[in-house]
């Protein structure tokens, strides 16, 4: 068995060798997600109470109102009919994130963000509030002082904010009470997923695992999964598999794409987009109006008035001095980029030009507007 791990060890690291020396490789930990490792959201609705007047405003927020008097009355505390105007309690919505495998007693760090008026939740604490998941079922319990980022103050005449003061965390503000029934290291098949999703990279990081462990372990399945399972005569678990596998580097393939952002103007090409040969201009007419009023002033002992005469200059720009550029076949995207700059093309012009060519047929690219 111990020379069994040791060869095991001595193919990842000579696989690992190789595919660096190869290529700028990436870690299969850093471009995939093994199945079920993952994080679930919790949300809960509770109550902060202790704030300086600066809470709901009762009239304004029925459910707070309603809020206050159900948990006062779960103390023994009957209000039933009474007139309440308190500003120092605030219903919030409480929300966090349950990480994969946190046993029961963890604590975990809570977000707490006001429904109502509330103007801040500066100096308030938050009441014992269950969290819920998807499932309906409680996952922790929260509980604390909140610390806020931000802060508000006004006076009679004026005001300021910096921040949201009506947000704040709580740093290990909840206790995990459930635990998730998911046993990792008994199972003997697992799903890898690409955070990108692409068949020639699916194929690779099976092709590195079957190479790593010398059996057909993994499978491409589609361009997001590949599916592991443990070899029969594996002296380990899938745990063990899984910290070899992670370990491996891939060249993941890209798709020829260009991301435009309409709002900003910002353009994103990636190192695979291709242009066939085609000719490009641009120019742009400008015309410039410019006023220059001058004061006409009489001479001395004249007989006349002081006044003004407009004067306007008028420039006409017809981009005469930018030629037509010819961009050659198969180009590369930094031949593209420089011969589009060449042109004394801006951002916005190049969005157009480049949606042009991929009118034309000559982009062998996907443009995506977003």
């Amino acid at each position: 068995m111990f020379l069994v791990s040791r060869l095991r060890l001595i193919v990842l690291v000579t696989v690992t060798l190789a595919a660096t020396a190869a290529w700028p490789a990436s870690r299969i930990k850093d471009i995939a997600d093994f199945e079920g490792i993952r994080e679930n959201q919790l949300i809960g609705y509770g109550l902060v109470v202790g704030l300086q007047g600066t809470g709901d405003t009762l009239n304004n927020a029925p459910f707070t109102k309603q809020s206050l008097q159900a948990m006062l009355e779960r103390l023994g505390v009957n209000i039933r009919g009474a007139d309440l105007k308190t500003q120092n309690v605030a219903a919030v919505m409480v929300t966090a994130n349950l990480p994969a495998f946190t046993t029961q007693g963890s604590r975990i760090d809570v977000t707490v963000s006001a429904m109502g008026d509330a103007d801040s939740l500066q100096g308030g604490t938050l009441l014992v509030t269950p969290l819920i998941g998807a499932d309906g079922e409680v996952y922790a319990i929260a509980q604390g002082p909140l610390a806020i980022g931000g802060f508000s103050a006004q006076g009679a005449a004026a005001s300021i904010t910096q921040g949201v003061p009506t947000s704040g965390r709580i740093s290990n503000g909840a206790v995990v009470e459930r635990e998730l029934n998911f046993k990792l290291a008994s199972m003997t098949s697992l799903r890898l997923q690409l955070r990108n999703p692409d068949l020639t990279t699916s194929r690779r990081i099976a092709l590195a695992i079957n190479e790593l462990i010398g059996l057909p372990t993994a499978e491409p399945m589609d361009p997001a999964t590949v599916r592991l399972t443990l070899p029969r005569d594996f002296d380990g678990n899938i745990v063990d598999l899984m910290t070899d596998i992670e370990q491996l580097r891939i060249e993941p393939d890209l798709p020829a794409k260009i991301v435009i952002d309409e709002k900003s103007g910002i353009i994103v090409m990636g190192q695979n987009v291709k242009v066939s040969t085609v000719a490009v201009a641009q120019g742009n007419l400008t015309v410039t109006i410019a006023e220059s009023p001058v004061v006409s002033q009489p001479q001395p002992f004249a007989n006349g008035q002081t006044a003004v005469v407009p004067r306007t200059d008028v420039t006409v720009t017809d981009g005469a001095e930018r030629k037509v550029a010819v961009v050659n076949e198969s180009v590369t995207l930094q031949q593209l980029v420089d011969g589009l700059n060449a042109l004394g093309i801006g951002p916005r012009d190049l969005i157009t030009i480049l949606q042009a060519i991929k009118a034309a047929g000559a982009l062998q690219a996907e443009i995506e507007v977003i």
